[in-house]
């Protein structure tokens, strides 16, 4: 074989993979370019962006919203005050007696208590033992590690007591209870030198242990820090809360009544208007069984006509009537279980249908945890009636009272404080016939065109704190820097 003819046979070979090999190497050539146009662009765009952010800040944010592919993360608290250092004189321990916001409002005291006198507070314990039966803890109703950081600043709680000063060591606490409606003066002159040989004292009974009056701004304002602040619900119950508030919003305008025609509060007040014999009989032999309940023989009706019995749920729907409240109007009814169950609302939704409570609007799988916890039910009632556009409660206990704080404090929200007393004056009057409809509503209307939440000053009467007006009802301390300049308070 010619070896020309060989070499020429693997030149041609070699010419032939030549085109193979130039579109190969095009090709890459080709995803060089892109790729390093790519980074230039958006090296360029980036420069671009920061640049603008510079001269229209809110152009290139809403631009590059469009391409956000990441949630925002949400803000950062605000940082926590820092703790306050002192001597502490030693451990008080609470136990809260009551329903929840009887047990609320001397929480509220107990710290103003152990700041006034440099005391390390245990986180109270909750009543158990009431008519209610509530095994909740603290913290299954309260974010206890809220409570506890958001005072740090002002007193060291603590969620036991060291290991030394427990029982189970021998160690034997003072117990007793404060004396009621005391000033700072009683803790500090009476209350103070136990420590020093005690050194833990056991409060047993805190309800209405602090005076409403007379005491120095800065306790006044801590107890407020305390109610409106550092006292939040547990996320579960917040969060279940929220949503009842938005269910009813999203229907409109709503009113809270709160209606406290309870087993519990009719037999510890005596009140059975309307009741049948053996209704009234049920109730009496409630009040024997609970030995805390002192009174026992009590008449009904004079109880009623001093104005101390809660409204019916008749008697309320005569007065909303009367009040001009039209028959749409959204009513969210705060309450446990009405004494008579639902034969006693007939009169109320036959006058206004749209009649809601929290178990008609939640699934039952959602209220299943706080079932047999009256206190964490009665937690979301109290958020709704917070929120709610009017609030009506046809009885001026705890809830009442510190639901009427709230809503001064929250802007003076409107709120229905009704004058039991003359209601059912009025009331009898029009149903004996003495007095027409209109004559009867417009004896409704004036009498309470001064009781609907206005600002106006708490009333003090000296030497009879049970007669004066509650201070969680109003705590005009704490909104005092607004009475000279929007808000004029009215005097009583």
């Amino acid at each position: 074989m010619d070896v020309r003819s060989e070499n020429s046979s693997v030149q041609v070979v070699r010419w032939a993979k030549l085109p193979g090999q130039v579109i190969q190497r095009t090709r890459l050539q080709v995803w060089f370019i892109r790729i390093c146009s790519s980074i230039l662009i958006w090296t360029c765009l980036v420069q671009l962006v920061a640049v603008g952010e510079l001269w229209h800040p809110k152009l290139f944010t809403r631009f590059l919203n469009g391409f956000e592919t990441f949630p925002t993360p949400p803000p950062a608290p605000p940082p926590l005050p820092p703790p306050r250092n002192y001597i502490s004189n030693g451990f008080l321990k609470v136990s809260c007696n009551g329903g929840l916001n009887q047990m609320r409002a001397a929480i509220c005291d107990m710290v103003t208590v152990a700041r006034l006198l440099n005391l390390t507070l245990v986180v109270p314990e909750l009543d158990k033992t009431s008519f209610w039966a509530d095994p909740s803890d603290f913290e299954d109703i309260f974010d206890v590690g809220h409570f506890i950081e958001s005072l740090r600043d002002e007193v060291r709680i603590v969620k036991r007591l060291p290991k030394r000063f427990s029982r189970k060591y021998g160690f034997q606490p003072l117990e007793m209870p404060p004396v009621s409606w005391s000033s700072e003066k009683y803790y500090l002159e009476q209350i103070l030198p136990l420590f020093s040989k005690h050194k833990v004292i056991h409060f047993n009974r805190t309800d209405t242990r602090l005076a409403n009056n007379g005491l120095p701004q800065d306790l006044q304002k801590l107890r407020c820090r305390v109610n409106f602040q550092a006292l939040k619900f547990t996320p579960s119950i917040e969060a279940l809360g929220n949503k009842l508030v938005q269910i009813l919003q999203e229907q409109g305008p709503f009113m809270a009544l709160h209606l406290r025609y309870e087993m519990d509060m009719l037999a510890f007040s005596g009140c059975t208007h309307g009741c049948t014999i053996e209704e009234a009989e049920e109730l009496k032999r409630l009040r024997y069984a609970f030995p805390w309940w002192r009174e026992k023989e009590i008449v009904s009706e004079e109880r009623r006509s001093q104005g101390l019995c809660p409204l019916t749920p008749e008697e309320a729907t005569l007065i909303l009537q009367a009040l001009g409240f039209e028959q749409n109007t959204q009513i969210y009814i705060a309450s446990g279980e009405i004494y008579g169950s639902e034969k006693r609302l007939e009169m109320l939704r036959a006058t206004f249908p749209r009649i809601v409570k929290k178990e008609t609007l939640l699934d039952r799988e959602e209220l299943r945890q706080f079932q047999n916890h009256s206190s964490q039910m009665a937690a979301l009632d109290f958020m709704v009636s917070v929120a709610s556009n009017i609030y009506v409660p046809s009885y001026d206990g705890n809830m009442a009272k510190l639901v009427e704080g709230h809503r001064r404090y929250f802007g003076f929200k409107k709120t229905v404080r009704l004058n039991r007393r003359r209601l059912v004056e009025l009331i009898d009057l029009h149903q004996n016939g003495t007095i027409s409809w209109n004559e009867f509503s417009n004896a409704v209307k004036s009498s309470h065109e001064e009781r609907m939440g206005q600002p106006n000053h708490r009333v003090m009467i000296a030497e009879k704190p049970k007669e004066e007006d509650y201070f969680y009802a109003n705590p005009e301390e704490c909104f005092c820097e607004m009475t000279n300049s929007s808000l004029e308070l009215k005097k009583p």
